[in-house]
């Protein structure tokens, strides 16, 4: 049978595309022919005529296959398939023509040339055509041989294959891979074609789950993809990923605000969220708010004292945080969570008097004149009690105003030491007596005052005032 003439009809010509788009077309086609059919790996070579060879192993170009529609096999294929406009080829094929490059497929069902031909009725128009000689060949699959492609064109179009990169898969879920990032930038793969750079990502990734968005958003081009089409499918494999490796990263995030480096993946708030979980599975922390860290300086020093670390984030994540936990989700500790703790964590066993040691009683006895060298009398002379313990989770407090009590609560450690239980007492009265937290502008005033009181009733008893 005579060769015969199949017409490309290409109108729209990609006339951004260079050689290697069109190398990366056909790379593209070969892989999803090896997927399909589970056959071995594709070869890409030079043969000794200096033709670039790129070879499946699969069932064989058709000319059908050169018709442009939506390929339903690709369509309803496994994960990872790449092409499934029907366009790719076409749009290779004008790009080679385009630059001179001479193209030739072999397949089991012929060979199939790439020339410029009279379009059939219409002599004064040339249009590309495949010149298509259908005696069978000996051929495994589909071979393309490509002549005038330069070897830098293959090497470049190899680069947007993930399949060819050295890059370490660090964790695969059914969304996609989660990838170690290079020093320069992260890259951003769909189905393991280059999609985008990302310079301020944590990590790269490889989607392989598309979702029916994602395949309408998804350009001929493929490559500088927009950001909207893939943040949901990256926000997915982040949140089904359980390395280790991954959780420590992220959560190392957390720190990073505050110096203003933290990756891009922090800005998305179901991210953020999960970086709050991690850390606080390895740290004891507490998440406050900048207005919380302004307001309550005296609970930030509890938590550093309890040896917790305060960690401040926004508004909007607290909110989040908050309803998270509400509805099933992880309980984090917030400035709220805290106090709940704070409060809950002490428990008292208190002693009578008569069951102190003698020397225990004196130092208790100091009290009255202890009060009365700051101005106070019997009457206003705030009631002490004596406990065995203090907080269950901290040996840091010994001392404090009970408002439920209306009571001073002494640690019976503090007894042992008069100038402890001293300072302990006026302390814990200048709370009885004012609203004012602990490191408080308002307090240290307040605690001033009363020193002062007590270094001039000092000097006076000793004879020494001016």
């Amino acid at each position: 049978m005579p060769k015969r003439l199949f017409d490309l009809n290409i109108e729209d010509i990609l006339e951004n595309w260079e050689v290697y788009h069109a190398i990366r077309e056909i790379i593209s086609n070969a892989l999803d022919e090896q997927l399909l059919t589970s056959t071995s790996k594709i070869d890409i070579y030079k043969d000794d005529q200096g033709y670039w060879r790129i070879q499946d192993h699969g069932r064989g170009i058709k000319i059908e296959d050169f018709t442009m529609n939506e390929n339903t096999e690709k369509l309803n294929g496994p994960p990872g398939i790449i092409g499934t406009f029907g366009v790719g080829l076409k749009d290779a094929l004008a790009t080679f023509s385009r630059n001179n490059v001479k193209v030739c497929l072999s397949s089991p069902y012929g060979k199939f040339r790439l020339i410029e031909a009279k379009k059939h009725g219409f002599e004064n128009i040339t249009t590309l055509h495949i010149e298509y000689d259908d005696v069978p060949l000996d051929v495994i699959g589909t071979d393309v041989a490509l002549f005038g492609v330069k070897d830098e064109d293959i090497e470049k179009a190899k680069s947007l294959f993930l399949t060819f990169s050295p890059k370490k898969i660090i964790e695969t879920t059914q969304y996609g891979q989660v990838i170690e990032r290079e020093k320069e930038t992260a890259h951003i793969y769909i189905n393991g074609v280059l999609a985008n750079d990302e310079p301020n990502f944590l990590f790269s990734y490889n989607i392989n789950n598309l979702t029916d968005f994602m395949r309408k958003r998804l350009n001929r081009e493929k490559l500088n993809v927009g950001r909207a089409t893939y943040t949901d499918r990256i926000k997915s494999i982040l949140r089904a990923a359980t390395s280790k490796y991954i959780k420590d990263k992220l959560a190392l995030q957390v720190n990073y605000r505050t110096v203003g480096i933290q990756c891009e993946e922090m800005q998305w708030l179901e991210i953020s969220q999960l970086a709050f979980t991690y850390l606080s599975e390895g740290q004891q922390v507490a998440y406050i708010t900048e207005n919380e860290l302004s307001q309550r300086p005296e609970i930030i020093d509890n938590l550093r004292r309890d040896g917790i670390k305060p960690i401040v984030i926004n508004e909007i994540q607290k909110i989040k945080m908050i309803r998270e936990a509400e509805t099933g989700g992880p309980s984090l500790r917030t400035l709220q969570t805290y106090i709940k703790e704070y409060n809950r964590s002490f428990q008292y066993k208190f002693i009578s008097i008569e069951d102190l040691e003698d020397y225990e009683k004196r130092v208790y006895n100091l009290a009255p004149k202890i009060f009365n060298l700051i101005g106070l009398h019997d009457v206003s002379i705030p009631k002490i009690r004596i406990s065995e313990t203090m907080r269950l989770t901290s040996n840091n407090i010994n001392g404090i105003w009970d408002t439920q009590l209306n009571v001073i609560i002494i640690l019976r450690r503090s007894l042992k030491h008069p100038d402890e239980f001293a300072g302990t007492i006026i302390h814990e009265f200048i709370h009885s007596k004012t609203p004012f937290p602990d490191v408080s502008r308002e307090f240290e005033n307040e605690l001033t005052d009363y020193l002062g009181k007590l270094a001039i009733t000092a000097l006076r008893n000793s004879g020494e005032y001016l």
